[in-house]
């Protein structure tokens, strides 16, 4: 089962529904509003669901996000990571040691509901930066009672060369337009037995052929998922839930960075299969921001 965002081919409101993969069936309200609920009544509403039926050739996938949702992020927390952060930011390298050991985690607001993008869809690389890099990670789906109800899979866009002149630059590094993609659909965290056991797989496509790819497991992960669940609220309030990636342990070696047209497939196993197209700078992007697309 996933938990999947929707609009009918014939329809232009959003939805929200169930999928075994051939059939949608709706269920009342939206994503944040059934993210309100303590995970016990979102399964039995799942799991009861009982609206009316698509078949999934006549559906358009939203991202896993909307209403006040909004996504946040944790770095540093595998291995691969800590090398990668260290490699490109050689004055302050020490940094992100300290980081990787300490009990406290690195969190960061990563996007607005409005401003993810789904599958199939597009993601941006800024035009002032000289080398970027996707990051898969697993997503937390998190209601308002800071419990983990399903997952997603997230890429958490990266500009490497802004981030590598400053740690403090992480913000414009990590969060603009374009820069965060998430879904297909929200797998059920009680369908999945152990997220610590998870393969990860990133493919990047140039002109029909692979330009990079590698593999990883979240059994790699330094920190535990409810320990940055914790740290998330411990000081604030996701009324209608949240995302939260957990970090990447798959990153492109230097020099390489993604160029506009780049195919990018993150898959996780048990979770999804998110593929988006890059596409360079602001404008391409506009169409975020606009009215009267469903999101």
């Amino acid at each position: 089962m996933h938990i999947v965002r929707f609009v009918p081919t014939a329809g232009d409101r959003p939805l929200v529904g169930v999928t075994d993969g051939s059939t949608v069936t709706e269920l009342t309200g939206s994503l944040g509003e059934l993210l309100r609920l303590p995970a016990a009544e979102l399964r039995d509403r799942c799991l009861a669901a009982d609206g009316s039926r698509h078949d999934v050739t006549a559906v358009r996938v939203l991202p896993p996000a909307d209403g006040r949702m909004e996504v946040w992020a944790a770095g540093v927390t595998y291995r691969r990571s800590r090398e990668a952060r260290m490699t490109e930011s050689e004055r302050s390298a020490d940094v992100y040691e300290q980081v990787y050991d300490a009990e406290r985690p690195e969190l960061f607001f990563k996007s607005a509901a409005w401003r993810v993008t789904g599958a199939g869809e597009h993601v941006a690389i800024r035009a002032d930066s000289a080398i970027d890099v996707p990051e898969p990670e697993l997503g937390l789906v998190l209601n308002r009672h800071a419990e983990i109800v399903g997952y997603t899979v997230v890429n958490d866009m990266s500009s490497r060369t802004i981030e590598g002149e400053n740690p403090l630059y992480l913000p414009q590094a990590k969060t603009y337009l374009g820069g965060c993609a998430a879904g297909p659909a929200v797998r059920p965290a009680w369908e999945v037995p152990d997220p610590y056991a998870l393969d990860i797989e990133l493919t990047i496509r140039r002109d029909g052929d692979v330009a990079w790819a590698g593999r990883a497991s979240t059994g790699q992960l330094h920190r535990r998922l409810d320990d940055l669940v914790g740290y998330l609220f411990r000081a604030d309030a996701f009324p209608d839930g949240a995302i939260l990636a957990t970090g990447t342990c798959l990153v492109p070696e230097l020099p390489f960075t993604l160029a506009g047209g780049d195919e990018i497939t993150i898959t996780i196993a048990e979770i999804g299969t998110l593929t988006s197209t890059v596409v360079v700078g602001r404008d391409p992007m506009a169409w975020l921001a606009e009215d009267g697309a469903p999101r």
